[in-house]
Order: C-alpha cells, then sequence, then structure tokens
C-alpha cells in the first residue's frame, strides 16, 4: 500500500511553544481520511506542514513521495483549502479561475467552468459578495481543478450552517469519487468524518492515537459493562481504552480482534464517535504510556 503522507517525529515550535511535537503517522494513498481531535491537538499545524505553508522544527514529512512545497512539481501535487476557505474579495469568480489557470499547470479549466456552473455562481460576482457556503464552493472548485494528488481541507466547513455544510461535503464525496483524490480533511464534527471519510486518525497531545479504517476500526472496539471488576484482568488480547466503575459494576471501552467470551459481560456496539471521544478523552498517562493506543489499525 502506498503512502501520501509519512511523518516521523515531527514538530513544530512557535517561540517558546510546541504546536505539535513527536508525531509518527503514515496515510495511505486513495483513501478520504477525517483527522480529528480536541482543539490544541496540532492539527492544523500538521496539514500547514503537509501542505508545505510551514517549515518542521523537528523530524522529517513527507508528501506524495516529495518535501511539503519543494519546487513547482511538488506544489502541482497538493491542493489545499484552509479552515477560513480564503478567497480574494475584490476579485470575481472569473477571476479566481483565470488565477488558477495561471498559477497551476496541470489546471483543468473546463472542470472548474462546469463546477461553477452546476453550483450557480454567477462569474462576475466578486468573493466578498458571496455567502459562505458559495466561498467554500469556489474554495473547493480551485482546489480540485488543480488535479492534485492530494487534496488537504483545514476545518472547512466550521463556518458553515447545516445545509451548506452537508451540500460541501456531498459534493466533495462526488469529486473524490469522479477524480480519484487522496483527501485529508480536519474536522471537529465527528458526524461529517463518518459519513465523508472511510479511513480515521485520533490525534490528542501530537500524538496519532489510532489510526485505521473506519469501519474495522468501530468493528473492534466494544463497550463491555458488567460486575465490577479489575481491568488489569482481562485477557491479554483485549486493550482498554476507558474504564469507569461504580460499586458494584464497571464499565469498560476496550479494542480486540477476537470475541469476547466471557458471559458476566454485557456486550454492546459503538459507533465512530464513540470510539473518537474515549481516546480523546482518555487520561494523560495513559496517552503517554499504552502502547498499544499508537497502533494503526489495518
Amino acid at each position: 500500500m502506498s503512502t501520501v503522507l509519512r511523518a516521523q517525529g515531527l514538530g513544530k515550535r512557535y517561540k517558546q511553544r510546541w504546536a505539535l511535537q513527536d508525531c509518527d503517522l503514515d496515510i495511505p494513498a486513495g483513501r478520504v481520511v477525517g483527522l480529528v481531535g480536541p482543539n490544541g491537538a496540532g492539527k492544523s499545524t500538521l496539514l500547514k506542514l503537509a501542505s508545505g505553508m510551514s517549515t518542521p522544527t523537528a523530524g522529517t514529512i513527507e508528501v506524495c513521495g516529495g518535501r511539503p512545497a519543494g519546487g513547482a512539481e511538488q506544489l502541482a501535487k497538493v491542493g489545499f483549502v484552509a479552515q477560513d476557505t480564503p478567497t480574494y474579495a475584490g476579485l470575481s469568480v472569473a477571476d479566481h479561475l483565470r488565477l488558477g489557470k495561471r498559477l497551476n499547470p496541470n489546471w483543468d479549466d473546463a472542470l472548474a467552468r462546469d463546477r461553477i456552473s452546476r453550483l450557480g455562481l454567477d462569474p462576475e460576482q466578486r468573493a466578498g459578495r458571496l455567502s459562505g457556503g458559495q466561498r467554500a464552493q469556489l474554495a473547493l472548485t480551485l482546489g480540485i481543478a488543480k488535479h492534485p494528488e492530494l487534496l488537504i481541507l483545514d476545518e472547512p466547513v466550521a463556518a458553515l450552517d447545516p445545509l451548506a455544510r452537508r451540500e460541501f461535503m456531498r459534493d466533495l464525496v462526488e469529486a473524490v469519487a469522479e477524480h480519484e483524490l487522496s483527501v485529508v480533511l480536519s474536522s471537529h464534527l465527528v458526524s461529517d468524518v463518518e459519513r465523508t471519510c472511510d479511513y480515521v486518525v485520533v490525534l490528542v497531545d501530537s500524538r496519532v492515537q489510532v489510526a485505521g479504517d473506519i469501519d474495522d476500526l468501530v468493528a473492534r472496539h466494544h463497550r463491555l459493562t458488567g460486575p465490577r471488576r479489575d481491568p488489569d484482568a482481562l485477557p491479554a488480547g483485549q486493550h482498554v481504552i476507558t474504564a469507569s466503575h461504580t460499586e458494584r459494576q464497571t464499565t469498560l471501552l476496550v479494542r480486540t480482534d477476537t470475541s469476547v467470551h466471557d458471559p458476566s459481560w454485557t456486550v454492546s456496539p459503538l459507533s465512530l464517535e464513540d470510539v473518537v471521544l474515549a481516546y480523546m478523552t482518555r487520561p494523560a498517562d495513559a496517552v503517554r504510556d499504552t502502547r498499544p493506543a499508537l497502533e494503526v489499525l489495518r
């Protein structure tokens, strides 16, 4: 399996503060990857490093087989849509397409114009007068028409209303299917990730807690409820992610490759949101010390 993004010991420091540190990650090509994690986990920093908008303080990062922003050919391989879906307020929609054509050697003008037409955008309308959803769609059009190998989207729908957000995500899914893009999408909304992505990476405190195919990830995690007991007494193949106790009852969220045969447990399925939140809310010492949480699920 080829890798579209690889980070090893990656770190970025701003003065005395590390925005990202000791990050190791392999993202497979040909997937739509959701990058999730709490505020301050380093998601935006990682994506800026991947796009070449920032340079590492420590470690290495490789994107599409090369160093981010390492020359015109490398720049052409990556499309980037930032959180504020940047457009130039004084330029018209048509001006943006002309600028895209001038700056990008693989630009597909027919695709861009067809997409603008299907979206119902007026080519002569200035970007500053477009709605938030329309600006996001224009930014996505510019990213797709560039014909990148990897399209990076950093919280592209964070400021949109629910209808505009759903339309954007639907159009993204259609574009991925049509143009066979690799996509890395950061989002706070697990529902968007579940609807759009087929692979997820959970980033907490700059470290990858778990990464893998969404269906496999959900299938391998369970909630166990039963009489109070010590989680350390579980079989070796059952890795405890979180544990809570009452006076008489224990509830565990575990990851396992095999069925749970102990009849004293009630086994319940989990949603992707359940799994993601479990890794995001683990105690800090568990994040540092429990190595099985760091493995990639494939």
